[in-house]
């Protein structure tokens, strides 16, 4: 394997990613420390999903800060351990909602509400901050698609809370759990695929 795709591959980005990076890491942080306490104390199966998706995603940016000044190929390899983490969390979300169906689980909606109006504020704030690396490596592709899907998911934990209000049942927190799985899945699915072409791409170089 040549040198040139294990030497450091710098940008004029990159210094401005990691101090993003280290904004989304702690914001992340935080939102998990909140949502696992409420997503308990309120019995909410979307809630709880997403303070899974708050805490893997603090690991992933921390990942990510500990690859950047690595080669391609580090940073390949980093991406794909993310995507499987990403499927991990799909489907142990899965099952864990397919248990709190089996029990009738009724979560309290005042606070699926209000918290994820916080988580979709925090995590709104990140996907801003991350837009302009949305095209860069499977690396940078899997931060911008992890912010994305959380943005997504907190709209749809709000919708699940008028939902459950609505019906008295928690099967609209069931839906938007399964949502969030899916989500997760397909962006596993996304970063995988882009890492493995970058990974087939510098073992071709280096032939």
């Amino acid at each position: 394997m040549s040198a040139r795709c294990c030497a450091p591959h710098h940008h004029p980005g990159d210094e401005r990613f990691r101090r993003v990076l280290w904004i989304a890491l702690l914001i992340n942080a935080a939102m998990f420390a909140v949502e696992i306490v409420s997503g308990f104390g309120a019995r909410s199966t979307s809630l709880l999903a997403d303070a899974v998706d708050f805490l893997g995603d603090a690991s992933n940016y921390a990942v990510s800060l500990f690859v950047l000044p690595l080669g391609l190929l580090w940073r390949a390899r980093a991406a794909m351990l993310k995507a499987w983490s990403m499927a991990l969390y799909g489907v142990v979300v899965l099952d864990y909602t397919a248990y709190n169906a089996l029990h009738g689980v009724v979560p309290e909606h005042l606070t699926m509400g209000v918290v994820g109006m916080l988580a979709l504020t925090a995590n709104t704030a990140v996907a801003i901050l991350l837009y302009r690396f949305r095209s860069g490596d499977s690396n940078m592709r899997s931060v911008w698609l992890c912010s994305r899907n959380d943005a997504i998911g907190n709209v749809a934990v709000m919708a699940a809370a008028l939902g459950v209000f609505g019906t008295g049942t928690g099967w609209p927190d069931f839906v938007v759990a399964a949502v969030m799985a899916a989500l997760a899945l397909s962006a596993s699915a996304s970063v995988l695929a882009q890492a493995r072409r970058e990974l087939r791409e510098l073992r071709q170089a280096a032939a």
